[in-house]
């Protein structure tokens, strides 16, 4: 790194504190911005979506002292009580600030192209283990429907590994509104069919239902569920989600 770097020193900083807002949900809807931490994501973010980020954070100036940062992207030291406010994880290693990418609202009266997976985890650990899930098994659009959590939250980041910039993310509706979609409409439920034995179409739309709620009696949609011995009542639904967007993966591909 050649560029001598901006210092910030006091918890009175503007910019300081927009950042800080940055760790709550609602202050990355306000502010727009996210931070990414990490030994192995932050490096593979600035390598592979550069275009996402505009600062790099740190309070040695060794840790990056051989690093190339791409055009952008500025370096910029805080004192170490103000790193260690935003370094929520704990990793010690630098952080990079980048802006929350639109998210348009979706349009469910067009019919779905390839997988869509219509979601309304509301815990960001949750909802970033399924991103993860989702970009590994080719899920084409991610639809988040109202209260689900914010997919740049830093816990959410967090466990989904990047796989936030692999994903097209969607605004969705309340749940009444899906009701109304457009095209083949499935969801996840314990009492459903078998999916191992379900002929997957190549474009549908998945539901994954609130935690502990699932999905709404009323929803029209045609029920699937992960066969079990039944020694548990249920699987986590991201544990679930994931056994199902690997299922219809394989058949698909096979």
């Amino acid at each position: 790194m050649t560029r001598p770097p901006l210092l910030i020193e006091s918890l009175q900083n503007p910019q300081f504190k927009l950042w800080e807002s940055a760790l709550e949900s609602r202050g990355l809807k306000k502010a727009g911005k996210f931070l990414l931490a990490g030994l192995k994501t932050v490096p593979e973010a600035l390598r592979h979506h550069a275009g996402h980020f505009e600062r790099l954070l740190f309070t040695d100036p060794d840790q990056v002292a051989g690093w190339r940062l791409p055009p952008g992207v500025e370096p910029v030291q805080l004192a170490p009580a103000l790193f260690r406010t935003l370094d929520v994880s704990g990793t010690g290693f630098p952080l990079l600030v980048g802006t929350v990418p639109a998210m348009p609202a979706v349009d469910l009266a067009l019919p779905p192209q390839g997988l869509e997976l219509l979601c309304a985890l509301g815990d960001p650990s949750n909802l970033g283990a399924l991103l993860r899930s989702a970009a590994a098994f080719g899920v084409t659009r991610v639809v988040l429907l109202e209260g689900a959590a914010h997919p740049f939250h830093p816990k959410c980041l967090r466990a989904a590994a990047n796989a936030q910039f692999a994903l097209t993310m969607l605004r969705g509706p309340r749940w009444a509104a899906v009701n109304d979609a457009a095209g083949p409409l499935f969801a996840l439920d314990g009492g459903g069919e078998d999916l191992t034995r379900f002929d997957w179409p190549a474009d549908m739309r998945l539901i994954l239902g609130e935690e502990g709620q699932g999905v709404p009696a009323d929803c029209p949609a045609r029920r699937l569920s992960v066969p079990t011995t039944g020694a548990v009542e249920s699987l986590n639904a991201t544990v679930a989600a994931s056994m199902a967007l690997f299922a219809r993966f394989a058949a698909v591909r096979g």
